[in-house]
């Protein structure tokens, strides 16, 4: 799940592979902004095929958190 999120970031938001560690904060260390946000939440629900609740969003501070997130939703 890790490589296929990384792969997302790289891809879709332009962001530095050697940046991209679970601990890494999404806006703090990526500086993905609040559009970038909506637009990898919509990513990933496509790419995996998952809802994602709105409130969920909020408690996605790293990249770990977003991982561990789709993992519990997908199964893998």
């Amino acid at each position: 799940m890790f490589e296929k999120f990384k792969e997302i970031l790289v891809e879709e938001l332009s962001v530095n592979a050697d940046d991209i560690k679970l601990e890494a904060e999404l806006v703090n260390d990526l500086g993905i902004n609040s559009l970038e946000l909506a637009d990898l939440v919509l990513l990933c629900e496509e790419r995996f095929d998952v809802a994602i609740d709105d409130d969920d969003i909020q408690k996605f501070t790293t990249v770990g958190d977003v991982v561990a997130y789709m993992t519990e939703k997908t199964g893998n």
